[in-house]
């Protein structure tokens, strides 16, 4: 692995697992009153645009990444829709 993959890869791990406390939290406890719909919605739709640049280059760091921070992001995104 050269410094570049190893690069990328720490940096999609780690932006990836960063929405795993938020979405736990948001499970756990259905608050969403600190969560802003319009960062959600724009971030989650960037998500996607990101997974799909991914999938164009067939760079599967940044489609692997993109598709578990899609879930995520759509998951925190439904929990603000469904419990405003």
């Amino acid at each position: 692995m050269t410094l570049t993959d190893l690069i990328g890869t720490l940096a999609a791990i780690l932006t990836t697992v960063s929405f795993l406390p938020q979405a736990l939290h948001t499970f756990r406890t259905k608050d969403v009153r600190g969560i802003s719909l319009g960062m959600y919605s724009v971030f989650t739709l960037g998500v996607a645009f990101w997974l799909a640049y991914g999938l164009l280059l067939q760079a599967w760091p940044v489609v692997i990444a993109n598709m578990v921070t899609l879930a995520l992001a759509s998951a925190i995104l439904i929990m603000k829709l469904r419990y405003k």
